[in-house]
């Protein structure tokens, strides 16, 4: 399993299931998507999809959060970027993207679990953020899976 995380070549070979690689494309366009989304419309999306309460804070305090929002997101579509490259050139590393993109959300949950965003209401962002989650699991699995045949 460990050379199909982190094979000795990168390249365009890939092993795991078909199905794999339309996963990560699904994953990529829609973690494009919110990116793009959170860069252009921060705080929008802070006030409506994560349920943080923009509106109440010091203008100066909402600006904050909706660049802070926009500077993670930027961090997000450069990874997305780099995964576009993996999913058209080095089609070997697919494995590896996913187990990437799991580990990053991942800490950012744990981060969360000890300085949790103050929210209001049940923000969609959350139900999103898990259908993401079970798509890298599932994913990952496949990629590693017809590997090991």
């Amino acid at each position: 399993m460990v050379n199909e995380l982190l094979p000795k070549r990168i390249d365009n070979t890939y092993r795991g299931a078909k199905l794999a690689p339309w996963l990560f494309a699904v994953l990529l366009f829609m973690k494009t998507g919110i990116s793009l989304n959170c860069i252009f419309n921060g705080y929008s999306v802070a006030k409506s999809a994560d349920g943080i309460p923009v509106d109440t804070y010091a203008p100066a305090a909402a600006q904050t959060i909706v660049a802070l929002f926009a500077l993670g997101a930027l961090y997000r579509l450069i990874i997305s970027l780099l995964c576009v490259l993996v999913l058209v050139r080095y089609r070997s590393a697919i494995p590896f993207m996913f187990a990437l993109l799991l580990l990053s959300y991942l800490a950012s949950q744990l981060i969360l679990q000890f300085i949790p965003i103050v929210r209001t209401g049940t923000p969609p962002g959350i139900v999103v953020n898990l259908i993401m989650f079970a798509l890298m699991i599932v994913g990952l699995m496949l990629s590693l899976w017809s590997a090991k045949t």
